[in-house]
């Protein structure tokens, strides 16, 4: 019993360390969000850091509203392909575990 506890332990420190290293991977990792069929592009990191903006300058010649709709767009574009990202990595290294179906897990 004692043997398996200890083996439990283990287990479960490799998994953490694990899990924290996936989390700093996907936390530096880049996604590059887009609206208007690429006029306007934003590149965020998995802390949904925007790290920098491109905007065609075909684009300039519309109105102030119409860039800030398809910036809005390109941001909420990068937002969901980070989360994407990152549920789908979060929920690879959880397949190890034999978590029953419909657990989640916090993060």
């Amino acid at each position: 019993m004692k043997g398996n506890l200890s083996d439990l332990m283990q287990q479960a420190q490799k998994m953490q360390a694990e899990m924290q290293k996936a989390q700093e991977e996907l936390a530096n990792a880049e996604v590059r969000g887009e609206a208007g069929a690429g006029l306007v592009s934003v590149i965020m990191t998995g802390r949904h850091d925007v790290k920098r903006v491109s905007i065609d300058d075909a684009v300039l010649t519309e109105s102030k509203e119409v860039l800030e709709d398809l910036l809005a767009a390109a941001v909420n574009d990068a937002v969901r392909k980070v989360e994407n990202r990152n549920k789908e990595a979060m929920s690879g290294l959880a397949s190890g575990l034999n978590l029953p179906g419909g657990f989640k897990m916090p993060f």
